[in-house]
């Protein structure tokens, strides 16, 4: 009795070793499961093969990130991780993919996207760049959000300016994918972290306030100020009055001369004849804007007018504010 309870121990045990040797080998040998034709995926300077596998793991890239982890550490090339910008081609398997990210084969080609630009102007940027292949420019916004994973959602200010690099020949939804997670991530974080008390329900509603702060100015010291002034504005009820918004809701019929009756003809995005906010973010945001947004000083501004050098007189009270228009902008004294 002991002695086939033995043997039926070990065939158990060899049985057991087969098929885990058996699933091992599968996923060594088996193709990734690249979502598309590729995936585009950007490894930080400092970054650990841990903390790569756990990213390319949560984005159905790793069936086990463990694995990778397991195979480099088996050959003692854990620690040789370079940072870069890598497209992952359909096919490739764990072991090509661990000699990728530790040969540092990253990618070369790259295309800029400015801040305060639009998704329009993002757009076109990919549509000129012949080494970015089209599969979605030329289909309505709605439908490309829904390819991208987020049907229903407004594609205006939902992507990260930034350099992206990439392999000659990729799909324009790989990098629009990559900027729509870099700014998923950060304003993921700056929500997190946001100052307390600020009057955004959603961070939705405070990535709205970054582009408006990020199309009134350029100015580093300024960007905190104009936040402020639309947090205390906000808590008040007072109206926006946001020339940005609505020189965006005017479309192609902006000439760039922005006259008084820009300003009283309404639509959705004119703050100065609607409430609260406009209902999307009006321009791609940088990451000083959304910090701005987020974290912004105390103060008691509630205007702020161009002095003519790229910078802006703040003022607390509307007298303060008329003289400085007077002062700045009618060449009053």
């Amino acid at each position: 009795m002991v002695k086939r309870l033995v043997g039926f121990l070990l065939v158990l045990a060899l049985v057991v070793a087969a098929g885990a040797g058996w699933y091992l080998w599968q996923l060594y040998t088996q193709p990734l499961a690249i979502p598309g034709a590729s995936f585009a995926y950007d490894v930080r300077q400092g970054a650990t093969l841990a903390a790569v596998a756990r990213d390319l793991g949560a984005a159905g890239v790793l069936p086990q990130p463990l694995a990778l982890v397991a195979i480099a550490r088996g050959r003692g090339v854990d620690r040789a991780i370079k940072a870069g910008s890598y497209e992952i081609e359909a096919g490739t398997t764990l072991p090509r993919l661990l000699a990728k990210l530790t040969q540092g084969d990253v990618t070369q080609t790259s295309v800029v996207v400015i801040e305060g630009s639009t998704f329009a102007d993002m757009k076109q940027v990919l549509r000129t760049n012949a080494a970015v292949k089209n599969t979605l420019l030329d289909l309505p916004d709605a439908e490309i959000m829904a390819r991208l994973g987020a049907p229903g959602l407004a594609p205006e200010g939902r992507f990260f300016p930034d350099t992206y690099f990439f392999a000659a020949g990729s799909t324009d939804a790989a990098i629009l994918g990559r900027a729509k997670r870099a700014l998923d991530r950060r304003l993921a974080a700056g929500w997190e972290q946001r100052a307390t008390g600020l009057p955004y329900k959603t961070p939705e509603e405070a990535l709205i306030v970054a582009s408006i702060v990020e199309k009134e100015t350029g100015k580093a010291a300024d960007r905190p100020l104009i936040a402020s002034v639309f947090v205390n504005r906000l808590r008040k009820g007072m109206r926006l009055q946001s020339d940005p918004t609505t020189i965006y809701g005017m479309g192609t019929r902006f000439d760039g001369d922005l006259r008084r009756r820009d300003l009283d003809s309404d639509t959705p995005f004119n703050t100065y004849t609607r409430d609260g906010l406009p209902p999307t973010p009006i321009a791609l945001v940088s990451q000083a804007a959304l910090d701005a947004t987020l974290d912004p000083p105390t103060t008691d501004f509630l205007y702020f007018v161009a002095r003519g050098d790229g910078t802006s007189q703040f003022s607390a009270t509307l007298p303060e504010h008329n003289r400085a228009v007077s002062r700045f902008q009618r060449g009053g004294k």
